[in-house]
């Protein structure tokens, strides 16, 4: 289990064992090709339902392009992929942390007084966007997966932009309340149609470095927020600042669904801009992640099969644990800085430093992982341990430096963005460890079922009483990283143990872990626990 060793390869997989073949085969059908011009044969294994990933059909047989890939052709395939997929996701998942944050600005031009919120309104209006976005989490995911990903996530960011736009028209708090609710039920496809995208297009150890650069707009999504908070701030009109906020973030937004419904391909199998021969490469590519590229059929085994596997509820737990910190800094972050002492207009700006950091740590987060990847080195989950350590010493500091230390106080906010380095990883972590289309679907529903939770619940340790201090505020994101700590480790010990297992079983049968029949089941939608060639990550 140290940091320098992995069991086999972390970015291989290995050969079913002759046991569990035997009963598959009673529920997996067998489809025979004959491979060449000799007498070999192949067999495509699928999961139990019957049917395979999509990409078999750009394939005659298992084993129709094992001659080696080109790098040079590759590295020249991988950088128009990047081009085709990076640009659209990165600028749309800047779209969504503004998003977030407008309400957070709103509330410094003035909304809270204009619509009248008392009490524990304003942190209802922060929540209620999660209870739409839990209500929708599994019926979008089962949708995603029905219907084409990248149409479908462009009309969820239109729709999702026309709903920010009616906010502006909102007179009272219910107005508000019911159009933010269904502005959460359009994003909950957001984060998980981006896992699977991600996937569809990328080998396991790619992934933490494109999601990295996707998520990295996080950051800049923050800084851009607080220079576009500045120049709504200055916006003299007929109308308050917030509805200005409101209108120009959400018409944006809706310009770039278009955008995003007509370029974004929707899997490497369909994509118009590949000839039939990156085709073959890109989904070649994949063959070592034993995840495939996607299946449109729902299957039943899977979903259950999934509810029965604790590496549900552990990203579950991931998932409320990590973002109880990101509910509150996200909508009390502003009030938090501007309790500091700066004015309105400066609290925006404020942000944008706090952008640059989270953007530098999710790279820097993500490289170096990879760096060790290469090497062979099993570094995730230690990586999500290193990377939530400025988080926890900054929400101490938050907590116990005295309101006239302004310098210290505004160094340890910004210590607290570093997390979404770590939150990256565990985004990783759900789409490497999970095979089969159907039951990535709900692992990845599940997740931010938890994130849902998480954000929901984080609004309301911060006490109107408290502000702009938020004792229990802090508190709540002391306690909820301690506990992601144990939750990481525990992961890690769960999946470095199943690692183990099936190497000592595959290591007692004829030809060991290097006579593995790897293409036989790359493309199966067999799940994780199906599949014993199947290896994890972590």
């Amino acid at each position: 289990m140290g940091i320098f060793r992995s069991s086999s390869s972390p970015e291989t997989i290995s050969q079913e064992s002759a046991a569990e073949m035997k009963d598959d085969a009673q529920s997996s059908v067998i489809h025979q090709e004959t491979a060449s011009s000799d007498a070999h044969q192949t067999k495509w294994r699928v999961s139990k339902a019957g049917d395979g990933d999509v990409a078999m059909a750009l394939f005659d047989s298992p084993t129709e392009i094992r001659e080696p890939i080109d790098p040079e052709d590759e590295r020249r395939l991988v950088r128009k992929i990047d081009l085709m997929i990076l640009p659209y996701l990165a600028v749309c998942y800047a779209f969504f942390y503004i998003d977030k944050t407008t309400l957070a600005y709103a509330a410094i031009f003035g909304i809270r007084e204009d619509l009248h919120l008392e009490g524990t309104q304003y942190s209802w209006l922060s929540s209620i966007f999660y209870f739409g976005f839990l209500v929708w989490a599994l019926p979008t995911n089962f949708l995603m997966q029905r219907l084409p990903v990248g149409r479908y996530l462009g009309a969820n960011i239109f729709m999702w932009g026309a709903l920010l736009m009616c906010q502006a028209a909102a007179t009272n708090f219910t107005t508000l309340a019911v159009l933010r609710a269904l502005s959460g039920a359009a994003e909950a496809c957001s984060d998980p149609s981006f896992m699977l995208i991600t996937s569809m297009w990328y080998t396991r150890r790619q992934q933490p470095i494109r999601m990295g650069i996707w998520y990295t707009a996080n950051g800049f999504g923050i800084a851009l927020g607080g220079l576009l908070g500045y120049g709504i701030g200055n916006i003299k009109g007929s109308l308050p600042s917030w509805k200005f906020e409101f209108l120009i973030i959400g018409a944006l937004c809706c310009i770039w669904g278009v955008v995003m419904y007509i370029m974004l391909p929707d899997s490497p199998v369909t994509a118009k801009g590949l000839s039939l021969k990156e085709k073959k490469i890109a989904v070649e590519r994949l063959r070592e992640n034993q995840t495939g590229v996607e299946n449109k059929h729902l299957k039943p085994y899977q979903v259950k099969e999934a509810f029965m596997d604790v590496k549900l509820y552990l990203f579950f737990l991931l998932g409320v644990v990590g973002n109880i910190p990101n509910g509150g800094i996200s909508n009390f972050g502003t009030i938090i800085i501007k309790g500091f002492g700066f004015s309105t207009l400066v609290t925006t700006l404020m942000q944008i430093p706090y952008g640059f950091l989270i953007a530098i740590s999710i790279l820097f987060c993500v490289f170096l992982n990879d760096y060790m990847a290469r090497r062979g080195a099993q570094t995730r989950c230690y990586f999500i341990l290193i990377f939530l350590v400025p988080n926890i010493c900054g929400a101490f500091g938050l907590c116990f430096l005295g309101s006239h230390n302004k310098a210290g106080r505004l160094i340890c906010y910004y210590l607290t963005g570093p997390y979404n380095a770590a939150f990256v990883l565990i985004l990783s972590l759900t789409t490497a460890n999970t095979a089969g289309h159907t039951k990535k679907v709900v692992q990845n529903a599940v997740l931010f079922l938890g994130y849902c939770t998480g954000n929901i619940a984080g609004p309301f340790f911060y006490k109107t009483s408290q502000s702009p201090r938020y004792t229990l505020g802090i508190w709540s994101m002391i306690v909820s990283h301690l506990l992601e700590v144990c939750i990481v480790i525990a992961l890690r010990v769960v999946l470095s143990r199943e690692n183990r297992r099936r190497d000592s079983i595959q290591s007692a049968q004829e030809g060991g872990l290097e006579g593995r029949d790897l293409d036989a089941t790359a493309f199966s939608d067999m799940t994780d626990k199906e599949n014993l060639n199947f290896r994890y990550i972590y």
